[in-house]
């Protein structure tokens, strides 16, 4: 019996479970809505600069390993441990924390602050230590097949951190610290997953240890879309076609089996097996029409904030700058709860700025640098209009200027903006979101949409909006949790 997958949207999920499929004997086929491969972990060439559009850097490197691993393969990109992690900058103080993995020199910026800062953050690691170890592998590592089995998994979670589940990432965080300093600066980590450190559960404070103490952080030799571009090549040598320029609107099916996907040229997509990795709550209300993910129905579900992006090509080097760099204002307390649905806040801007070019010079010509900017702003549903993008990119860039001692708005010789209106349009991102749902209690684990569809049994899903969530380890163990699904499921019988 021929195993034939179909898979819809090249983003990394996508691109790893096609890999971890046909290089266990599936024939595998990809279709993507846009003409270059990794959905949100993307690239952008222009004026002669390179851009990463995404991620910039990642964690738990173990996970892509044991990946290669798994396909039996070299991974196909070289990457580089971060040390510092990257550098806070507050608003009106001189001053840069450097994040150094070694709590002793990162303890050393903060003794005119923080008295005791050493054992303070030995304190507070080896409990997100604990944190991490007693949860990773039941509840992220993890397929579960109902609901009920997760409560059973959940009651296996030491119940010694049951106090954490009841409190916020900040509340968790203001317990261990005392100034004003230290807390904004442990908490940061929070708005890796989307969200802010007031409406983060105090259990991902298990992510201070993946920062400091278990794994650390890697950039990609080249840039992040090195990833992409070897695993692409990876599945050519696996015979794995991907044709581009290719959207789903449509579906036939009969039964609890979906027989094909209709493209929007009116072109039939049929496999025995379907994987999905467009946003798996999106994919399920625009393209299934399912009532329970229908606009109305994701509105009120919790999401991750939408993002601000843009990327600047200047002539001129930044030797100033490290390469990984949050820039903070005055009122951390006041914006964090703000921004997620008050445009105005975008008046007070907090940033994340990234010098690719800093030890990737190819990406930038000689003399140059290659810089992306972050900034998190309210989604599409609470600011509808981005004609003011302009006025809100031009004070950041005035405002990161009067940090740096340099102003960089004569040197811009190339200039992209992103605002959420471009990230739904290109990734069908329901409201311009960034990284999909939330990470909130009622959506973690099964609670997520799972990964196997509810009607046909020959559809499965990966990706941020599924289980275990949002992130690029995330994407690897989810590649990981769908490719086990697929082959317990041809396994089954089913297909005969």
């Amino acid at each position: 019996m021929n195993r034939n997958v179909l898979l819809v949207g090249a983003g990394l999920g996508g691109l790893a479970t096609a890999l971890r499929l046909a290089t266990k004997g599936y024939k595998v086929e990809i279709i993507e809505k846009n003409s270059q491969a990794g959905g949100r972990l993307n690239q952008v060439k222009k004026d002669g600069f390179t851009f990463d559009t995404g991620p910039s850097f990642f964690s738990m490197s173990y996970e892509f390993e044991e990946f290669a691993r798994d396909c039996n393969i070299e991974l196909p990109f070289r990457y580089f441990e971060l040390d510092p992690l990257y550098t806070v900058n507050f608003s009106g103080n001189p001053k840069i924390y450097h994040l150094y993995k070694d709590i002793k020199k990162l303890a050393e910026q903060f003794k005119d602050v923080e008295p005791g800062f050493e054992a303070k953050m030995t304190k507070y690691l080896r409990n997100s230590g604990k944190l991490f170890d007693d949860t990773v592998d039941l509840v992220i590592r993890n397929n579960f097949d109902s609901k009920l089995s997760y409560l059973f998994a959940l009651m296996r979670v030491n119940p010694v951190h049951i106090p954490v589940l009841f409190r916020s990432f900040w509340q968790h965080v203001k317990k261990n610290f005392s100034s004003a300093e230290a807390r904004q600066i442990i908490s940061l980590v929070a708005f890796f997953l989307g969200r802010t450190p007031f409406d983060t559960m105090a259990v991902y404070t298990l992510l201070s240890h993946t920062e400091f103490r278990h794994d650390g952080y890697y950039n990609v030799e080249g840039g992040m879309y090195k990833i992409v571009e070897g695993l692409v090549r990876e599945l050519k040598k696996e015979k794995v076609s991907i044709t581009y320029n290719t959207e789903i609107v449509d579906y036939e099916a009969e039964g609890n089996k979906l027989n094909c996907l209709v493209d929007r040229s009116g072109n039939k997509w049929s496999a025995d097996i379907v994987l999905v990795n467009a946003d798996a709550a999106v994919f399920r209300g625009s393209i299934f029409k399912r009532k329970a993910f229908s606009e109305a129905r994701l509105d009120k579900m919790n999401w991750t904030m939408g993002y601000l992006t843009f990327y600047l090509g200047i002539k001129c080097k930044l030797p100033q700058v490290s390469h990984h760099n949050y820039y903070l204002g005055t009122n951390y307390e006041e914006y964090s709860s703000s921004i997620p649905r008050n445009p105005d806040s975008l008046q007070k801007p907090y940033y994340y700025v990234n010098v690719l070019s800093k030890f990737n010079p190819d990406c930038a010509p000689d003399g140059c640098e290659s810089i992306f900017f972050v900034c998190p702003v309210p989604n599409l549903q609470y600011k509808q209009d981005w004609g003011d993008k302009h006025t809100v990119v031009n004070s950041i860039i005035n405002d990161f200027s009067k940090r740096i001692n340099k102003d960089i708005v004569p040197e811009i010789v190339s200039k992209t903006i992103y605002t959420p209106l471009e990230w739904q349009e290109q990734f069908n991102l329901h409201r311009g979101i960034g990284l999909g749902l939330s990470h909130n209690m009622s959506q973690i684990g099964a609670l997520r949409p799972a990964n196997f569809d509810e009607e046909f049994r020959n559809v499965f899903y990966v990706g941020a909006s599924t289980v275990p969530g949002a992130g690029l380890p995330m994407a690897i163990i989810s590649s990981k949790l769908a490719f086990e699904r697929i082959t317990r499921f041809s396994n089954s019988g089913f297909l005969k």
